[in-house]
């Protein structure tokens, strides 16, 4: 493929184009910014949607099985560990798991509109995009073009929220 040449439109929904828009925010990198992958998945209301194509894409009879393992694997640990070490250890992990919660809830809270904002103008954009294609004002190419350049536009709009 030639460098002026584009792939076809690998979304040409808006939902396909957040889904697709929150897996490559994750793939850059989600640990250093959890508050906002959190944000952005809870106000892009993809939480279920994205779970579903977890399990039902690719591998994923493969995840539910390691995830059962590693379920199996849990309980056979705690087994082994039990009594005052025990209970220290799910002491410590639950005082460790509230104290991320809330010291990241305020974060969280605080991001969610401004990322509702941002996802709202960008699905304007998106919509103004694709009516023009519809209405033959631009070729496919044009369109996937400039879908490609809102998308890493939304993407570093992403990191400045």
């Amino acid at each position: 493929m030639a460098d002026t040449e584009f792939p076809a439109a690998g979304f040409d929904t808006f939902d396909e184009f957040v889904k697709s828009s929150i897996k490559e925010y994750y793939d850059r990198g989600w640990s250093t910014r959890k508050g906002n992958f959190i944000a952005l998945v809870i106000a892009s209301g993809q939480v279920m949607s994205m779970a579903k194509d977890q399990v039902t894409g690719e591998g994923g009879l493969r995840k539910m099985a390691m995830g059962a393992v590693g379920v199996v694997a849990l309980r056979v640990g705690l087994r082994l560990v039990s009594g005052p070490l025990g209970m220290l250890l799910t002491a410590a992990s639950l005082a460790s798991l509230g104290a991320f919660l809330a010291r990241n809830q305020k974060e969280v809270s605080a991001k969610v509109p401004r990322y509702r904002e941002l996802i709202s103008t960008t699905r304007e954009k998106f919509e103004e995009i694709q009516a023009g294609y519809r209405a033959g004002r631009y070729d496919a190419r044009e369109r996937n073009l400039m879908v490609d350049g809102l998308h890493k536009r939304f993407l570093g709009d992403c990191d400045e929220v």
